[in-house]
């Protein structure tokens, strides 16, 4: 059964809509959303509802700055601040299951940044803006050094950029797809939930 709730934050309140499965839960999946956007886009509402019918909870999280109204991104650090003490409460309202960060595009960015120090499993990258458009010279790779099992799906003709592979990290390339991954979410959906069973973090 859906529901959501506000969660305080250094920075003012988080709101967290949570999907959990028929029985118990697998494995506890937090997606953050992007930087202008919400927890609403195609892609996160995909990869919701196979996460939730493969067996895992699924918690998306919406930013203070959203929910108060802006759409202006807070800085890296106030981002990563509100989502580490979201991703505390989460953790003592399941304690008993793996946990996995991830997001789009800017909520990939924190999930990185954050994953080790939140205490996560392994982290879901969709749509990683590995640079600014134009700007391949600012980046932003290292972020996905996780240390973490770290799985990045990108669209071949994302403005961000593509990220490259590299140790505990898969990267998968969708094929016409942009930034926004909008024009086959299921079959992202579909992607992400082949790597999770792989890790054994999802039922078959």
């Amino acid at each position: 059964m859906p529901w959501s709730d506000d969660i305080p934050t250094p920075r003012g309140p988080a709101r967290v809509d949570t999907d959990l499965p028929a029985g118990p839960p697998a494995a506890l999946l937090v997606l953050g959303h992007g930087a202008g956007g919400g927890v609403d886009a195609p892609d996160l509402l995909a990869l919701r509802d196979a996460a939730v019918g493969a067996g895992l909870a699924v918690a998306r999280v919406t930013q203070p700055y959203r929910v108060a109204g802006r759409r202006a991104p807070a800085p890296a650090g106030q981002l990563d601040e509100a989502w580490t003490a979201v991703l505390a409460v989460l953790r003592e309202r399941h304690p008993a299951v793996p946990l996995l960060v991830g997001g789009r595009s800017s909520g990939a960015r924190v999930a990185c940044r954050t994953a080790a120090a939140v205490g996560a499993t392994g982290v879901v990258a969709l749509a990683f803006p590995l640079h600014p458009p134009g700007r391949p010279e600012r980046s932003r790779a290292p972020e996905l050094a996780t240390g973490l099992p770290t799985f990045v799906v990108n669209g071949d003709r994302d403005p961000f950029g593509v990220p490259e592979a590299g140790p505990g990290t898969r990267v998968v390339t969708r094929p016409g797809e942009r930034h926004d991954l909008r024009r086959d979410p299921a079959g992202t959906a579909a992607v992400v939930l082949g790597w999770l069973r792989d890790q054994g973090w999802a039922h078959a």
